[in-house]
């Protein structure tokens, strides 16, 4: 069915096509919401122009596409201020703290939330053609990444849009091979009188990562020139399992597999006031709205399962306390959710649709199937005894939002109560103001969140994944987030500061043992700079700079300072449809006591014996060049693990993300963006 799918879509994108202009106006820092910085625009009126926007389901706000060259993570899933197991599409967390700001229920598991596609990320389009993207991307050892884009207007006020990635990778170090497979679907359909809008969006994602436990750490297997092919480096999980370069198996003997499929449908019917422009020709309708009825309807299947085709029972012995292990082993969660959320909107401005008072109501029904004790019969593999647990939630929320007419304030406040269910005393509170100063201030914005928040389902004794001899009694978790985000256009500087109180922090140690810590302080300064010189400024330096803080005795894992910088050329070297970046791309983090991870559990836990010492900082090169349309990108990443090893020189001086968890060498990318009007 995906090969078919597949197939579809590039048929879909090569019927034909033309060339359009994407221009890159500006860099983007992450603290600031710009969307200025991202522009697909209208060429002319000929038959290869196009012009295309798009918006998320909870924002009126319109934005345009990215073209930028400068920054290969726009395109690639893993952010530059990620660390992960030491292959592409395993589990990631980023250096930065950063709690659950998110009230409600919650499952747990994720280490892998990088590579999902999300509803609240979930764009919806309106093109003046049919417009198809094709990404592919080609790495070192086989890895491949494959993303296939096509959205398109049926008529003025109807568009679907449709997108389908693949991320492929058997990777450097046995057991470790990923194959995750995402679906997108959104339509967004307006009635002619602008009154009713229908939203519908479908997001499947199914993710399959090898977990090998780590290499052997009884031998130095890295700096014996015996292993230079680290394919042959035993691990701690998956046994002697054979290279394959096979991207349609996405079958992974020993690993976790989480399946997620959510479906939204919102409707909307404003009531208000009819308009209309007139001109020599045509009349254009208007609707100013005054009162707005919501209705939204969602439903969640979520699958979270780790199975081992061949357990050693040495290793669930010693790191998770089991005696005795099934074989196979298996364990999995499973949870259905519905639920029904009704909201009235009211305009205090006719004529702006930027500000609002909203206040609503939800309904949410759960069912959990936890499954623990595996039996294999001649039929298959079943469970023996499943554990069911049902609830339910009663939520209720306000919100406010005002962009001002002059684009010079921002307001917005918002918060969400768990009235009853299984959540009942959760909370969310947060509000934010920006402004616009002028090009000699710049744009600032001030910000306030308040989380109050059951532990994460995982941690609960009914849960499949729930590995503690005796249930806990686990407090509310209760988060508190301050911030100020600067950005200076004229001086291309932005400055960020975040400081964090927590109280009652759950965390994982041991690999299965769940704590729970008492208040503590987290402070997080970061500066984004861009320094230019030379012809038109095109020799440049792009910097970020973090700076972490914990404060109390904190189980926090985080490096004092992180920096990511570009040093690099982008221009056009005298030809206008050219744009080219090239240069270095470099990381660096100041040595701490880095997180652990526990395969079985699919979570990143706290430790504070070991230190894991970077050898160099992470250098990759690069070439990446526009023409219109066409993006290319031609990467040498880990550039900083060469060395002579007994007189011998090869990319073997491997740096760790975890302890254990190896990056891999050399590592040489290719890949293309293509986009075409059809």
């Amino acid at each position: 069915m995906r090969s078919v799918l597949v197939f579809i879509i590039f048929l879909w994108g090569f019927t034909a096509f033309a060339q359009n202009p994407i221009q890159n106006i500006g860099n983007r820092f992450s603290g600031m919401q710009n969307a200025g910085n991202q522009s697909l625009q209208k060429r002319n009126l000929s038959d290869d122009s196009v012009s295309i926007s798009f918006r998320y389901l909870d924002t009126a706000r319109i934005y345009k596409m990215d073209s930028s060259i400068a920054d290969f993570t726009v395109k690639f899933p893993i952010p530059n201020d990620y660390y992960y197991l030491g292959n592409t599409g395993s589990a990631a967390q980023s250096y930065l703290f950063s709690p659950t700001m998110k009230a409600g229920w919650d499952p747990g598991f994720h280490s892998f939330d990088i590579y999902k596609y999300t509803i609240d990320k979930a764009q919806f389009f309106n093109s003046t053609r049919p417009y198809t993207e094709i990404t592919y991307l080609l790495g070192s050892r086989s890895e491949q990444y494959i993303e296939l884009m096509h959205t398109q207007n049926f008529n003025p006020n109807w568009n679907a849009h449709l997108q389908y990635r693949l991320i492929n990778a058997p990777g450097a170090f046995k057991n470790q091979t990923t194959s995750h497979n995402n679906y997108k679907f959104t339509n967004w359909a307006r009635s002619k009188n602008k009154r009713y809008n229908n939203f519908i969006a479908i997001v499947s994602n199914k993710l399959r990562s090898g977990e090998n436990g780590g290499i052997d750490p009884s031998y130095n297997y890295l700096d014996d020139p015996n292993y230079g092919e680290r394919f042959i480096i035993p691990t701690q999980l998956g046994g002697n399992s054979t290279y394959s370069t096979n991207f349609f198996n996405t079958d992974v003997a020993t690993g976790n597999k989480y399946d997620n499929l959510d479906v939204v449908m919102r409707h909307q019917f404003d009531l208000g006031k009819k308009d209309s422009i007139v001109t020599d020709t045509t009349v254009i309708p208007l609707y100013y709205p005054r009162f707005r009825l919501e209705h939204t309807f969602s439903y969640n299947l979520s699958k979270y399962l780790f199975s081992d085709a061949n357990p050693v029972s040495n290793y669930y012995t010693l790191n998770y306390n089991l005696n005795q292990v099934d074989n196979p082993f298996r364990r999995e969660d499973f949870w259905r959710e519905m639920a029904n959320d009704f909201s009235i909107y009211t305009f205090p401005d006719a004529k702006s649709t930027q500000q609002f008072i909203k206040l609503g109501a939800a309904l949410q029904h759960l069912k959990g199937t936890f499954r623990d004790n595996v039996i294999e019969t001649p039929d298959g593999i079943h469970y023996a005894d499943d554990l069911i647990n049902k609830g339910y939630n009663i939520i209720g929320h306000g919100e406010y939002r005002n962009k001002t007419r002059n684009q010079r304030w921002d307001l917005q406040a918002r918060g969400k109560l768990f009235f009853a269910g299984m959540n009942a005393g959760d909370y969310e509170a947060a509000a934010s103001i920006q402004s616009a100063l002028g090009k000699k201030i710049g744009s600032l914005q001030l910000g306030f969140e308040n989380v109050n928040r059951t532990p994460s389902y995982i941690t609960n004794a009914n849960s499949a994944f729930y590995l503690m001899p005796n249930a806990m009694d686990l407090k509310k978790e209760n988060s508190t987030h301050l911030f100020a985000n600067l950005f200076q256009p004229l001086l291309k500087l932005g400055l960020s500061g975040h400081y964090y109180l927590v109280n009652n922090y759950v965390y994982y140690t041991d690999f299965y043992k769940i704590n729970q810590a008492q208040i503590f302080n987290v402070v997080q300064l970061a500066a984004h700079k861009t320094f230019s010189t030379g012809a038109k400024n095109q020799l440049k330096w792009i910097s970020d700079v973090y700076f972490q803080q914990v404060i109390g005795n904190g189980p926090v894992n985080v490096p004092l300072i992180f920096t990511h910088n570009r040093f690099m050329y982008e221009g056009n070297l005298g030809y206008s449809h050219l744009r080219i970046a090239l240069g270095l791309d470099t990381r660096y983090r100041t040595n701490y006591k880095t997180n652990t991870y526990s395969p079985l559990l699919g979570q990143f836990m706290y430790q504070d014996t070991a230190t894991v010492k970077y050898k160099m900082p992470e250098i990759a090169a690069f070439v990446h060049f526009r023409i219109n349309s066409f993006r290319a990108f031609l990467r040498a990443e880990n550039l900083n693990t060469a060395r002579v090893l007994n007189g011998e020189f090869g990319f073997n001086n491997n740096n760790f993300g975890v302890q254990n968890y190896p990056y891999p060498g050399l590592l040489i990318r290719v890949g293309i963006y293509w986009g075409f009007v059809n």
